[in-house]
């Protein structure tokens, strides 16, 4: 049976500050460090390397070194690569305040190690069209990083059951900040499952029964995002 946790301390004041520190040292785990580069995304040739799933339309580009989705719904950017660990995902990502229609500061959000239960060899066997129950078929990590309108911070583990979706941890902060970068870092290694914000631990868990290898992606809910710098790094162990 999982447990959920209330209240987190508020990140330091400065953490924002960390996003300028080159990714490899900004949100260094203290039990890994960098192995080689397995992939990559300079956002600068298109959506070759994307799956987009929208519920009700919007706009999803890659060009000038950004990921840009500017959307009035639900929206899933799935990384059509599958990767195995030990890896290390990061990204950054900026949340739109700008006047905008969809600029809502709200759901930056994450599935990692995903397959669909339904099609398990194949994630893009199996049609979705945005709206999060279809998620529901999924086995998968999934962080809600200021959802619900910017109240909740979230991390699911998806069990791939319809209704269902086992929460881990809950809190009502660290939320989003308009326009302010959040540099994010993803850790898989065996049990450990990590995800990090600007160099400070958000979720750090150990999974009894492992998601170790799957599919990655962006999802958010009627927001605006720009994401720049997508890496994937192997991991490996400290000395």
């Amino acid at each position: 049976m999982t447990t959920t946790r209330r209240a987190f301390g508020a990140l330091a004041a400065g953490a924002a500050l960390a996003a300028l520190v080159p990714a490899q040292d900004a949100s260094a785990s203290p039990r890994h460090r960098h192995g080689r580069l397995l992939a990559a995304d300079d956002f600068r040739h298109g959506l070759g390397q994307w799956a987009t799933e929208l519920q009700d339309g919007g706009t999803v580009t890659a060009s000038r070194g950004v990921l840009e989705i500017d959307v009035p719904s639900g929206a899933t950017v799935w990384f059509q690569r599958k990767l195995e660990g030990p890896y290390a995902i990061e990204y950054t990502a900026t949340p739109v305040s700008e006047g905008g229609v969809n600029d809502r500061v709200s759901d930056l959000n994450n599935f990692w190690n995903a397959v669909d239960v339904r099609s398990p060899d194949d994630l893009f066997a199996t049609p979705r069209a945005g709206a999060l129950a279809e998620y529901d078929y999924l086995k998968t990590y999934y962080v809600g990083y200021g959802a619900n309108t910017n109240t909740t911070t979230r991390l699911r583990r998806y069990v791939g059951e319809a209704g269902v979706r086992p929460l881990i941890y809950d809190y009502t902060q660290p939320l989003l900040t308009a326009n302010e970068p959040n540099r994010v870092r993803i850790v898989s290694d065996g049990s450990l499952v990590q995800w990090w914000n600007n160099g400070q631990p958000v979720f750090d868990y150990t999974d009894p029964e492992p998601y170790t290898s799957g599919h990655f992606a962006f999802r958010t809910v009627w927001s605006h995002f720009r994401i720049t710098d997508f890496r994937v790094w192997r991991l490996s162990q400290r000395p």
